[in-house]
């Protein structure tokens, strides 16, 4: 200390001030952290969640909150950029107003767009199939893309291109999401490598390194005490079946192998069926729906729901059938969970991909001259992009249903039923395990369907908001109440990493429809943004050409092959290089824990 305050006497003012800043700002920051700890949604919750139920089914709580947060950020966004423009400029607020462009070259059929808002005599189930359904009072709001047609708005003097903000906040929260998750993912992939350390070494950290000395509390010693108690119980599973797996007999490796073939075999085709009757659901839909009066109301709820119906019991039916399957296939529980998990999601996402395809057959779908006029298929789909919005609206409404209702009708009784009656047949059931493969995947094909639906129904986020914060409640209550912990305990860090290499397929899975959308099919006329371009991309080449001409020449030899095809070769050197650096450290870690254990055991000797 005496060495430290002599060096201080000599150094000059500037470097003393500096020293000084550098201390103050890094307690600050120390500080801020702290109390944003503090801060964190659902804190007490999750880590009372974590005590009871181990670390593994805390990441799935752990990562409920971070897709609301996520979505929370998302909706800012395009309500910002998007919703509060649109708004001001149609009431006038702030000395604005809006403009029009009128269409050229456009036939006026093209232009025709009447929502089906609600006139007459309305009844109360008129509203509640508005907002189960899209429709009605709902479809001419900020909820879904018909309502922002407009092509500039003038906030004061200053001109606001709504068509290109519509465009970039869409580009924004896909990159926003992918930042996001990347940055997660690799925080989740550095504890994935510290668990995937030697045993008997992760053992000594548990057992002698493992205890918060800082815990005064008593329940927060309890929660601590079982934390540990579960990953220790984790280990010990994993360990059993590595050993398992090693005594095994060609035999036993003969049928095993056997037997996961015919298994994937049935995977296979209950995917095809699921497919099949998704499609053909989707087509029967769209062509009755039309037909049906609203005063069936139903009937026309049913058509309207038959896609989502079909698509939930799919969502529904096939991961129990994978999870009673998977437990002949003898797997570790972590590759269990994760080869479900995988399984399920391209059941999900498959099935949104299945679902926008019967769409877009459906909108592409042109028999007449007037109808290839448009580009589309205007006389039933006048307005494409707010129909495949209110699609998304009603998976993501019946998924809250399907989740609330599995609660409601099916977790309580069987609890119930356990609890009073005592029937051998009832007690051999028991209460229902809580699956984590099965929840995560609720969740993140709800977030798929957030990413794709955006761009048709700006406010989706906001929906997937809501809907998250109430399945985190629904989840503790049926976690505490009517289900039990997994009988074979996963760990958390593997799974956390998982389950964002998971969510990652999906954001990467909804870039595809979103790029067809944008890029390929051609906008709607009579509504949005996009009415007066070709496709929603052609908004980008319109706004270059307003570029000076050096700018545009900058852009253009961007975007050229002279410019990508070297950039991409610089960027695979540059990603060997940090493989080939990653692979050398990890080499020389690997001859420093042997040295370690060589000095370990020569020092027993002497």
């Amino acid at each position: 200390r005496d060495y430290q305050q002599a060096d201080i006497k000599y150094l000059s003012g500037w470097k003393q001030w500096k020293r000084a800043s550098s201390k103050s700002l890094k307690k600050v920051l120390g500080e801020v952290k702290e109390l944003s700890s503090y801060l964190k949604l659902w804190r007490h919750n999750i880590h009372s969640i974590e005590g009871k139920f181990g670390t593994g089914i805390q990441s799935y709580f752990s990562f409920l909150r971070f897709l609301v947060l996520l979505n929370f950020v998302i909706f800012m966004l395009m309500f910002g950029f998007v919703t509060l423009p649109t708004i001001v400029s149609k009431y006038g607020i702030f000395n604005s107003s809006f403009a029009k462009i009128p269409l050229k070259n456009i036939d006026s059929h093209c232009t025709v767009y009447e929502p089906s808002g609600n006139k007459g005599l309305i009844y109360f189930y008129t509203y509640l199939r508005d907002l189960l359904s899209g429709t009605g009072i709902l479809e001419v709001t900020a909820l879904f893309y018909g309502y922002y047609t407009i092509d500039a708005a003038w906030i004061s003097t200053m001109r606001y291109d709504l068509p290109l903000a519509y465009l970039l906040a869409t580009f924004a929260y896909l990159a926003l999401s992918l930042l996001w998750i990347i940055i997660r993912s690799v925080e989740g992939f550095k504890q994935n490598l510290v668990h995937a350390e030697d045993q008997f070494q992760s053992y000594c950290n548990k057992v002698f390194a493992g205890w918060d000395f800082c815990i005064t509390d008593p329940n927060a010693a309890r929660l601590k005490h079982h934390s540990l108690l579960y990953e220790l119980q984790t280990d010990l599973e994993e360990e059993r079946l590595k050993q398992k797996i090693a005594d095994r007999t060609m035999k036993e490796k003969l049928r095993i192998y056997s037997l996961r073939i015919l298994i994937n075999i049935i995977v296979i085709a209950i995917l095809s069926g699921c497919f099949y009757s998704i499609y053909e659901a989707t087509v029967f839909s769209q062509e009755k729906s039309n037909g049906i009066s609203n005063e069936n109301f139903q009937a026309n709820l049913l058509v309207q729901y038959l896609p989502s119906i079909v698509i939930t019991l799919a969502n529904f039916t096939a991961p129990l059938i994978f999870s009673f399957l998977i437990r002949f296939e003898d797997y570790s529980p972590a590759f269990e969970i994760r080869l479900t998990l995988l399984r399920c999601v391209f059941v999900r996402l498959a099935n949104i991909g299945v679902l926008l395809f019967s769409l877009w057959s459906q909108i592409s779908y042109c028999a007449s001259d007037k109808c290839k006029a448009c580009g589309y298929n205007y006389e039933l789909y006048p307005c494409w992009e707010t129909e495949v919005g209110r699609e998304m609206y009603k998976l993501m409404i019946f998924d809250f249903i399907i989740i609330l209702a599995a609660v409601l009708f099916l977790d309580f009784p069987r609890k119930l039923l356990v609890t009073h009656c005592s029937c051998k047949l009832v007690q051999w059931f028991g209460l229902q395990e809580f699956g984590i493969s099965d929840n995560v995947l609720e969740i993140i094909y709800g977030q798929t369907i957030c990413w794709i639906g955006t761009f048709f129904s700006p406010l989706l986020p906001a929906v997937a908001m809501i809907k998250y914060f109430f399945v985190f409640y629904v989840k503790k209550i049926s976690l505490k109440h009517t289900r039990k912990p997994a009988a074979r305990p996963i760990r958390a860090s593997s799974s956390n990493f998982f389950f964002l290499v998971v969510l990652l397929i999906g954001l990467v899975l909804a870039f595809v429809p979103l790029g067809v959308s944008i890029a390929y099919i051609p906008s709607s006329k009579a509504c949005g943004p996009f009415r007066t371009f070709n496709t929603s991309w052609a908004v980008v080449p319109d706004t270059v050409l307003g570029f000076p001409k050096t700018l545009q020449q900058v852009l253009y030899g961007i975007a050229s092959e002279a410019f990508a095809v070297p950039f991409f070769m610089v960027m695979c050197l540059i990603m060997f290089y940090f493989i080939a650096l990653a692979g050398a450290h990890k080499r020389v870690v690997e001859q420093l824990r042997e040295q370690l254990v060589m000095v370990r055991s020569e020092s027993s000797f002497l």
